[in-house]
């Protein structure tokens, strides 16, 4: 519950405080059988009308001050008195009517139908009984006359109703526009981003490609040992080049994000450490799992860890034996990168300090942790695990 009434409970307290006081005065005002059935048989319907008030309001109140028509007249007739509390039924319909009709029309129908009803109620009650202190006359008209006020506070809670869903959707469009202005202004900013690497990484990585192109090209005036080097900066140039074209795409229009070549996955691992061994570095791969079993997020983020793992061994230890192990365990994907002690110095300042930043970025955004510290005897551990379960709901 939101901690407002249910509906049900709403109506039966609702039933009991218009209809209960009624029946407790009616005693001190006619305890005879003919005004006993006026109100038993008038409190019946008025209960069945007031169940209705919500759906149909109009017809509810029209059946509503009929019954009470008939109640009195009928036990003016017979010469018995009611209470004057069964004019509270009337009043909770009139708000009712007030409260849920939003038609003018309607309304006024209304109204002048159950004025011609109550004219011709006082012509029959004046018609079926002779004595003048059983004519409806100005006490009737003096109980009337305030249930206007009823029908004026439904329609006054109604229209408050009305101006706070206005304001809620103003104020949902509001939200909506300031999110879409949001986007907008992120969507700029992707394209801004996307020019500067276009015009800055790329230009430099394609200069990269085509003096790597030209190296190979003149291979026989080099010795074996840079014709490998060539060959590799080549082709980790157009690897390069091809991720970051599906990079820009996705900067520039995210809905466009359909990468123009295939994600690298756990089964090209063996050949992120061919690169690695020809750019002079050691390398020996462990896979304890089947790629096949691991869901593509996970492979991906793998790769990208170790591939970031190869790239600061060679940063800050050139030449250091690396060790990569990949595992399931316990329905989690382990990967442990551990490279040694490298016999030549790393250059200083090499690369900004967002690598491991990256790195755990990924494998948090997969419900992973990520480890990373110096080793013992002088050399690196980077440790990963990632759940292979969550990313496949």
């Amino acid at each position: 519950m939101d901690g407002r009434w249910p509906a049900w409970g709403a109506d039966a307290g609702l039933v009991i405080l218009t209809f209960l006081p009624a029946l407790l005065s009616q005693p001190y005002v006619d305890t005879s059988r003919a005004a006993w059935m006026s109100l038993t048989v008038y409190e019946t319907v008025g209960v069945g009308v007031l169940l209705l008030r919500r759906r149909l309001p109009a017809t509810a109140f029209v059946v509503g001050f009929v019954a009470f028509l008939a109640a009195l007249v009928g036990s003016a007739g017979a010469g018995a008195k009611l209470s004057p509390l069964v004019f509270l039924p009337l009043a909770v319909l009139l708000y009712s009517l007030g409260n849920h009709v939003a038609s003018w029309r309607r309304t006024v129908s209304v109204v002048l139908g159950v004025s011609v009803l109550f004219v011709v109620g006082m012509w029959l009650n004046r018609m079926t009984t002779d004595s003048g202190d059983f004519r409806g006359g100005l006490d009737v008209l003096a109980a009337l006359a305030p249930m206007p006020l009823a029908w004026a506070m439904g329609f006054a809670a109604r229209t408050r109703q009305e101006l706070l869903a206005a304001a809620e959707r103003r104020a949902a469009d509001a939200r909506r526009a300031q999110a879409l202005e949001a986007a907008q202004a992120t969507q700029r900013e992707r394209a801004r981003i996307a020019g500067e690497m276009h015009d800055v990484v790329a230009h430099s990585l394609t200069l990269l490609v085509v003096h790597a192109e030209i190296l190979r090209a003149r291979s026989g005036e080099l010795p074996v040992w840079a014709r490998v080097q060539a060959d590799g900066l080549a082709a980790a140039g157009r690897q390069s080049s091809g991720e970051l074209r599906d990079l820009l795409r996705m900067l520039r229009d995210p809905a466009d994000a359909v990468p123009l070549q295939p994600a690298p996955d756990l089964g090209e691992l063996e050949t992120l450490l061919d690169s690695h061994r020809a750019a002079g570095g050691t390398a020996a791969l462990t896979m304890g799992i089947a790629p096949e079993s691991v869901p593509g997020p996970v492979q991906l983020a793998t790769y990208r860890v170790v591939q970031e793992a190869l790239v600061n061994a060679r940063r800050h230890a050139p030449g250091a034996p690396v060790r990569v192990s990949v595992d399931g365990v316990a329905g989690e994907l382990r990967c442990e990168v551990v490279n040694g002690r490298g016999p030549r110095r790393g250059a200083a300042g090499a690369g900004v300090g967002l690598g491991l930043i990256s790195m755990e970025e990924r494998v948090g955004a997969l419900d992973g942790a990520l480890t990373a510290g110096p080793t013992g005897d002088g050399g690196f551990r980077v440790v990963a695990t990632m759940p292979l379960e969550r990313v496949n709901v």
